[in-house]
């Protein structure tokens, strides 16, 4: 089957991995209502056509964070999102490289910082949590600082994990020990090409960033149980203070959903922030991104760098976010099922699916430039000018 549209790549890797890695990626919390939320909304967003207007010089470059970049696009962090394929971040970063888009890599990637940073020549961003070990915090910051990461990533709505009916269900959580490791590796036989590719040649499955935590215990139920015991539910924005002493570059806060929040976030001098619930793996029956979007975007737009993610499965979905008030996207899920489904040249191909249908987008808007797009490319009552 060849990837016509980045919905195919979802099909594509529940083919080829495992069950509990899709239904990790794939899923979301509690009965997934705001995951459905986030695309069924997004999807509800009408386009306003216009015709007849010169559009024969479409420019979707732009400027995030003092570097410009192709496209208002930049791969969002995904914890595990490396085991998709052979030493997976590294392949996914190459790609971004190539597209001149940002990569960003979670605290909780499969593959550790330095290398993602050695296996490519533009600079990174890295996304952080809050967790109890501030050593552990201080030691990631300057990891960062040294591998010439260009913008760190805060994300602040983990204080503790959300419950996640699937990883259970699938044997990624609650299945401890060996009973656990025996479920998944009998799943991950059934898939024998990522068996080959990831479970043997990708190795060292280490979970590179907590690895030296993690000690001899590397398993995936160490990984979840780690996570679960380290999350810092006493974070308050007081906090994000011992963020901004350390770390000197710019500063984006993930996982804002409320206008209070967006403006506590430029009061505490943040560059950025992202429109977030997670990917609607955290609490559930909360607003979708894109409903949740345009009333930040009044309360903070020209003070702060606004970015969104959450149900963005296309080009089209790109310029409907612009359009509702974000200067930037992340993708999450399409790159990683696009990674799974082949490797970096499959997330290469997703991108140029993404701004092939960002470019038929903004033409039959009568747009041309990134600037342009915003509430007056909707039709009425959707939206509001930034």
């Amino acid at each position: 089957m060849v990837a016509a549209s980045t919905l195919d790549f979802r099909d594509l890797a529940r083919r080829r991995l495992p069950h509990f890695l899709f239904e990790y990626i794939d899923g979301g919390s509690y009965a997934e209502v705001t995951l459905r939320r986030n695309i069924a909304d997004l999807e509800r967003i009408s386009l306003r056509q216009r015709v007849l207007t010169d559009v024969s010089a479409i420019d979707l470059s732009t400027e995030m964070f003092g570097v410009r970049s192709a496209m208002p696009v930049a791969l969002g962090p995904i914890g595990l999102a490396g085991l998709c394929a052979r030493r997976g971040e590294v392949q996914a970063a190459r790609a971004a490289e190539a597209a001149n888009i940002p990569f960003c890599l979670s605290t909780v990637s499969a593959c550790a910082l330095e290398e993602v940073v050695a296996g490519t020549s533009r600079p990174i961003w890295f996304q952080l949590y809050m967790i109890r070990d501030r050593a552990f915090m201080k030691d990631m910051l300057a990891r960062a600082r040294a591998a010439g990461c260009t913008a760190l990533v805060f994300t602040v709505d983990m204080p503790v994990p959300g419950s996640r009916y699937r990883d259970r269900r699938s044997g990624l959580a609650g299945a401890p020990g060996m009973r656990g490791a025996i479920r998944r590796t009998v799943q991950a036989l059934r898939r024998p090409g990522w068996a080959w590719d990831v479970g043997i040649h990708g190795r060292p499955h280490s979970l590179g960033n907590v690895s030296a935590v993690l000690g001899k215990q590397t398993g995936l139920e160490d990984y979840m149980g780690w996570l679960a015991a380290n999350f810092d539910p006493s974070i308050s924005w007081k906090d994000l203070d011992f963020i901004r002493e350390i770390w000197t570059g710019p500063l984006i806060i993930k996982g804002i959903l409320d206008p209070e929040d967006a403006e506590a976030a430029v009061r505490l001098g943040a560059d950025g922030i992202i429109v977030s619930n997670h990917g609607g793996r955290q609490l559930d029956g909360v607003p979708s991104t894109a409903v949740a979007l345009p009333a930040i975007a009044r309360a903070v737009a020209g003070r702060i760098t606004i970015m969104a993610d959450g149900g963005i499965r296309s080009g089209l979905d790109v310029v409907r976010m612009l359009a509702l008030g974000a200067d930037g996207v992340l993708l999450g899920r399409a790159w990683a099922f696009a990674l799974a489904s082949g490797g970096q040249a499959a997330v290469a191909h997703m991108l140029k699916l993404i701004e092939a249908e960002m470019r038929v987008a903004m033409a039959l808007t009568s747009t041309v430039r990134i600037a342009d797009l915003d509430a007056s490319k909707l039709v009425d009552g959707q939206g509001a000018t930034r």
